[in-house]
């Protein structure tokens, strides 16, 4: 596997918030959103192969046992290819005892991964900006891969979210998809700084309230201010 970095430190979002985890950053991902803070982390050159055994022995030297598959784009390559060896890493640490949590964009369905969160964000056009926004939107918001995701894998569905103009298009991606239960989505304020991430959060909790979905924490921006390996 292509890894970029691998650490200790407090899971950010969702529904394991400050969880001790430790986190498999994995190298190469398609999409090039506008606010990814893990831009490093998008070439396939960016990582460095190591063997499933050499990432258990590094995971097993922090005393947890949450461990975070991300990206880049975990599922896939940055060239769209399915990832080799991804299901061998991931059934090597379900047997080690490990709680699996996958964060992925949503944009491709992998059967049969050794998950126990699958922790799915899809991208909306604020993602990419407007010049190329329609064209974006119509790449990465897979109905069909998200479907299947939560259909065979426990799942959360997170959006980063501007503000209440991000609202629509999001009901619009719920609307595609079907089935989803609103305590499962997760808004969190689109934020590179801890002040600009306090000054959006009143704006997305009364959002939550109106319309039944739950508030993300965003730790690493709040605590660290997105500072690597953190």
């Amino acid at each position: 596997m292509k890894i970029n970095e691998l650490f200790y430190s407090l899971q950010g979002e969702g529904f394991l918030a400050g969880v001790p985890s430790v986190f498999v950053r994995l190298a190469g991902c398609p999409l090039r959103c506008c606010w990814c803070d893990t831009a490093y982390a998008w070439r396939d050159t960016s990582g460095v192969d190591r063997t499933t055994e050499f990432i258990l022995d590094a995971v097993n030297r922090w005393d947890t046992r949450h461990v975070v598959v991300t990206g880049g784009e975990p599922l896939v390559n940055e060239d769209w290819s399915p990832r080799a060896g991804l299901g061998g890493m991931l059934k090597a640490m379900k047997a080690a005892g490990k709680h699996i949590t996958i964060e992925t964009a949503g944009i491709v369905y992998v059967p049969s991964l050794a998950c126990d969160l699958m922790s799915i964000s899809p991208k909306l056009g604020n993602a990419f900006g407007n010049e190329a926004m329609d064209q974006a939107r119509d790449m990465v918001t897979t109905r069909y891969a998200v479907r299947q995701l939560i259909d065979h894998y426990d799942y959360q569905l997170k959006f980063v979210v501007e503000g209440k103009e991000d609202l629509p298009e999001i009901e619009e991606v719920l609307k595609d998809v079907g089935g989803v239960r609103r305590e499962k989505v997760v808004l969190m304020p689109q934020a590179k700084t801890r002040q600009e991430l306090l000054d959006k959060s009143v704006e997305i909790a009364k959002l939550c309230e109106e319309h039944g979905y739950v508030l993300g924490q965003r730790l690493q921006v709040l605590l660290w201010e997105g500072r690597r390996g953190k």
